[in-house]
């Protein structure tokens, strides 16, 4: 199982499509590896720099629509290779949400009351979040602030995490 816990990058804007996550030039790609040092380059964000945020980043919190735009393994690949295994948002394009649990991944959705809140409370800070899967709960600590927040995941969902992704998974039960 990967690893789910560990430093926040956030992106403060809805609809952040998959030819921002990665562009269109890198899909002849054969490797994941070669798709590390191009997340997010064509992302327009006010005060974003790859190169400078990416690193040591972990979890992507992030806000409605995350991945519209075509449908491509590669968006979740990318964050894979750069180590970011959990992304938190009010909302997902659908292909792009079932790719990230196929790769084993976590898309999880809050409501945009609680996403509104850890903007409000935590960007611009250092975060840390350390996921509980068997109990569902974040634990965030930001400095001396710590609280818990609750989410939801299908058994499928969790079935799919908890394997590896779809290929483990079927292996498992096929």
């Amino acid at each position: 199982m990967k690893n789910f816990s560990g430093k926040v990058l956030f992106l403060n804007r809805s609809d952040i499509n998959t030819d921002e996550i990665i562009p269109a030039k890198y899909l002849t790609e054969i490797s994941k590896e070669a798709l590390k040092p191009n997340l997010l380059e064509d992302l327009k964000l006010e005060g974003f720099s790859p190169s400078a945020d990416i690193p040591g980043k972990s979890i992507v919190i992030t806000r409605a629509n995350f991945g519209c735009g075509s449908s491509r393994e590669h968006a979740p690949w990318a964050f894979e290779i750069n180590g970011i295994n959990l992304i938190i948002a009010e909302s997902y394009a659908r292909i792009f949400r079932q790719n990230m649990f196929n790769c084993g991944m976590m898309a999880i959705e809050l409501p945009v009351e609680t996403i509104d809140h850890l903007f409000a409370t935590y960007l611009g800070k250092e975060v840390f979040i350390e996921t509980d899967l068997e109990g569902n709960w974040f634990t965030i600590r930001s400095g001396s602030r710590i609280e818990e927040i609750p989410f939801f995941i299908s058994d499928y969902d969790r079935s799919l995490v908890l394997a590896g992704g779809w290929v483990e998974f079927a292996d498992l039960h096929y």
